[in-house]
């Protein structure tokens, strides 16, 4: 497992990967540092195409991924990656697509372990309300990452 530090406009992002895929992408701690200092295409890859999202020039991620959960959890995180650059969808509509319930989508978004490149953000409440984010600061980083893509909320 390597693990690579990035500063982004929503704070400094932990990026971590195997040798064939990215398996996390989390909020880094106050002081955490890397230490790892290993060559690896995989992580170099996600940096390269983070900071090209971050800038506006790259709509859709292109990186293998290996993201740990349950199939169900899996099952709404692909359908997440299905979510344009500045679409959204409602835990509801994901929650018919998927024959369950809007709390068990809301769930597996909160657990998913690739946020941004996986774009959980990207799925509200009914009527459009803001549904929760457990990502960075909360709802200001979901405010701040569809603001990105230049869905603003009302």
């Amino acid at each position: 497992m390597s693990i690579r530090y990035v500063d982004t406009p929503v704070g400094r992002l932990a990026v971590e990967a195997d040798q064939d895929a990215v398996t996390s992408v989390r909020w880094a701690g106050d002081g955490e540092s890397a230490h790892d200092t290993s060559t690896n295409p995989v992580l170099d890859e996600a940096l390269r195409q983070l900071d090209r999202y971050f800038a506006g020039r790259l709509r859709h991620f292109e990186l293998p991924l290996a993201a740990r959960g349950t199939d169900f959890q899996k099952r709404v995180w692909k359908l997440m990656c299905d979510i344009p650059f500045g679409g959204t969808a409602t835990y509801g509509g994901m929650a018919i697509a998927l024959g369950s319930g809007p709390r068990a989508v809301g769930m597996a978004c909160g657990r998913n372990p690739i946020p941004i490149i996986v774009p959980c953000h990207r799925v509200l409440g009914s009527g459009g309300k803001e549904g929760g984010f457990s990502g960075g600061k909360g709802l200001p980083t979901k405010r701040q990452l569809l603001a990105i893509e230049g869905v603003v909320l009302l």
